[in-house]
């Protein structure tokens, strides 16, 4: 089994969990009218009818799916209808490029000289761009009267890199006695690489990044330059 096909059914699992455990969190009305590749299915009737194709334009109408197909060039199109049924689920997934602004709530500083590990709760915001991947998954849910409900739960996922400001204590401690003033509070910008997690309402991201610390006492400031790592969090306002 080559690494592909392992990466593949790992991010399958997990998705799978966390869309199942995270239903009322990542809950939609309907599913949104767009392109979109189908990532795994437990119907064969719907992997017969989509056959080696996986990019669909994809509509939903009350109680079904409407696919059709985006072919390469001299191939014909190719248009169906999936009827959402309970017990069998379709997911979805959406690539795209994503541009959001994150708070940095604290980052861990790893030992330096004579300071032990740090946790550093200022103020600290972040602008990221990366890839994002949103997926769905579309299943009917069957009411006690008999009646079919079909519903749509997302949850997403990107990696990318974020640049930003924020702020730190400098002391004497941290700048090897060489600092000016006893005790104040420096200005830096900070940049690194992230993985984030999606769930519509809220967004969370793991976070490895390093600072500059921006005036004098930066040559002297044991973290210039230095790893840390920290979690991303901002909400989703749209």
């Amino acid at each position: 089994m080559n690494r592909f096909l392992c990466f593949r059914l790992a991010v399958g699992f997990l998705t799978s969990i966390l869309l199942s455990g995270c239903a009322a969190v990542g809950r939609l009305s309907g599913l949104e009218t767009g392109d979109y590749q189908l990532f795994k299915t437990n119907d064969p009737a719907l992997l017969a009818k989509a056959g080696k194709d996986r990019a669909f334009y994809v509509e939903q109408t009350i109680d079904s799916l409407r696919f059709l197909s985006q072919p390469k060039q001299d191939t014909v199109v190719r248009r169906f209808s999936y009827p959402i049924k309970p017990g069998r689920y379709v997911i979805l997934v959406d690539r795209k490029f994503d541009l959001d602004v994150f708070t940095i709530p604290f980052k861990a500083r790893l030992p330096r000289g004579p300071v032990p590990l740090q946790l550093n709760t200022n103020f600290n915001a972040a602008l990221y761009y990366g890839r994002r991947l949103d997926f769905y998954h579309v299943n009917s849910r069957l009411h006690l009267n008999g009646r079919q409900q079909p519903q749509v739960r997302s949850v997403g996922f990107g990696y990318g890199i974020f640049t930003g400001l924020g702020s730190t204590i400098v002391n004497p401690d941290v700048t090897n006695q060489r600092s000016r003033v006893a005790e104040y509070e420096g200005f830096v910008a900070h940049a690194g690489v992230a993985a984030i997690y999606d769930a519509r309402i809220f967004n969370l991201g793991l976070a490895v990044g390093a600072d500059q610390l921006l005036g004098p006492d930066g040559r002297h400031w044991l973290y210039q330059r230095k790893p840390w790592f920290g979690v991303l969090f901002g909400l989703d306002l749209n």
